[in-house]
């Protein structure tokens, strides 16, 4: 312990860099709070180091609340909208290219269902499809299979 609080300002950095791995490499960027105590801890810990601040752990401390206060004041907002944007291509793959023969008829209002690789999906048609039918899945949203007839 008397090696951290003599090497105080260099172990704040290292916490805070370290914080910083954890946010992005390991949680990408999905939570907002370890982001803003690295840059915390790094920030107290820079100006530790150039002794603009005591170099005391009550420092550290309160350094440390308010900063954090301050960041999250800052950066809310425009961290926020970083996390909502969201990517509009549609990912293909094989699982798009699924033919099975319907047991019940399918319309757009998701009455009908499939069960896929254990899992029961609502089946989805832009036109009304009767039982019997052989059809192709076009689409996939979450829990939801959009298909249409099989040529």
């Amino acid at each position: 312990m008397e090696f951290i609080t003599n090497n105080l300002a260099e172990a704040l950095m290292i916490l805070g860099v370290l914080a910083l791995i954890v946010e992005v490499a390991v949680l990408g960027m999905s939570t907002i709070i370890l982001l803003l105590l690295g840059l915390s801890l790094l920030a107290t810990g820079l100006m530790m180091n150039f002794s603009l601040l005591d170099s005391s752990l009550t420092t550290a401390l309160w350094s440390n609340t308010l900063v954090t206060a301050a960041l999250a004041l800052l950066l809310w907002k425009p961290l926020q909208r970083m996390q909502e944007q969201r990517d509009s291509t549609e990912v293909h793959s094989d699982f798009a290219e699924l033919t099975f023969t319907l047991t019940e008829d399918v319309n757009d209002e998701g009455l009908a269902h499939y069960v896929y690789s254990g899992i029961t999906w609502k089946l989805k048609s832009r036109q009304p499809l009767s039982a019997g039918t052989l059809v192709k899945v076009v689409k996939k949203e979450v829990g939801v299979m959009w298909v249409e007839a099989s040529e």
